[in-house]
């Protein structure tokens, strides 16, 4: 019997009631980093570092308390410094005697380790990627001077908002914004001012929309806004706080304090226009209004007394 457990792989040993190595198969030997010889008539104390002998001690004393096969992970040193991993099952014996069984799980932890770090490596790569498809697709729709939408999304936008709202019965609002003079104070100011200009247009307008909305550039002095279930007078409301909030404004260049004032043209979805081109009309004019009114301000556009019905 005892030749068959020289050749198992897993330490198998037999202490007393002191603790001592009564057998140590070569398996076991090898785990406390000696001879089955040098342990025989020893105890873990005379084997191992202190900290890993109290918790072996303990342990053994915690398996002849409760005189059942208990089963826990012991760890032992290592020649060089590491520290071995093994799957322990202790199963006392009459005079208090205690078996017990090591298994060396070292390589195999080892390689979950491995394993669990190329996992989260993995992890990490393709979070990192999604985000840059993430952040490629939003540069694909933005404008790279102000940040707002682009013209293309702006259309795609607007159509989906008219499908929606054909289908679900919902409102929403298209607002056309136009920084006033705005040809006038590049020629006064320089481009790079005009640029700061449209880059704080684009601030407030991104600072004052909700995720669902859409503020895009349309063109060189030009926004539009897509107020998404919003009708026409919160939409103006909104809209003249955004005004408000361009003219207090102070765009700062070389020093010099520069300020700025937009005109905005306001129109909703099904009750100023029943079709997508029309709305289009009915934000341009008013916004056309609104310039004629003399600028700086937001002009609602012509709810009519009479519509033709819409098909549900």
């Amino acid at each position: 019997m005892l030749a068959a457990a020289e050749q198992i792989p897993s330490g198998i040993y037999v202490k007393d009631d002191q603790g001592r190595y009564l057998y140590a198969n070569a398996a076991a030997a090898r785990l406390l980093g000696t001879t089955p010889a040098q342990v025989l008539g020893r105890t873990d104390g005379e084997l191992l570092p202190d900290e890993h002998a109290v918790a072996l001690r303990a342990a053994d004393q915690a398996a002849l308390s409760q005189q059942r096969l208990v089963l826990r992970d012991d760890k032992l040193p290592e020649a060089g410094g590491g520290v071995l991993e093994v799957q322990a099952a202790r199963l006392p014996l009459a005079d208090g005697r205690l078996c017990g069984v090591w298994t060396d799980l070292t390589e195999l932890r080892r390689a979950q380790g491995q394993l669990r770090r190329a996992l989260d490596q993995l992890e990490t790569q393709q979070r990192q990627n999604e985000e840059l498809r993430q952040e490629l697709r939003d540069q694909a729709v933005r404008d790279p001077l102000t940040g707002v939408y682009n013209r293309h999304h702006f259309d795609e936008q607007l159509r989906r908002e008219v499908d929606l709202s054909m289908r679900e019965h919902r409102e929403f609002a298209l607002v056309y914004v136009q920084v006033d003079a705005y040809a006038d104070f590049v020629a006064r100011h320089g481009m790079a001012a005009g640029e700061r200009v449209l880059q704080a247009v684009g601030q407030l307008l991104r600072s004052n929309t909700r995720a669902m909305d859409a503020p895009c550039r349309l063109g060189e002095d030009r926004f539009a806004v897509l107020l998404s279930g919003v009708g026409l007078a919160t939409a103006h409301t909104r809209m003249e706080s955004v005004r408000r909030q361009c003219e207090a404004h102070i765009v700062m260049l070389e020093g010099a304090e520069l300020r700025f004032t937009v005109s905005m043209g306001v129109a909703s979805f099904p009750h100023t226009t029943q079709d997508r081109e029309a709305l289009l009309r009915a934000a341009e004019g008013a916004l056309e209004q609104a310039r004629r009114r003399g600028s700086n301000c937001v002009m609602p556009a012509t709810i009519p007394f009479t519509q033709p019905a819409r098909p549900l």
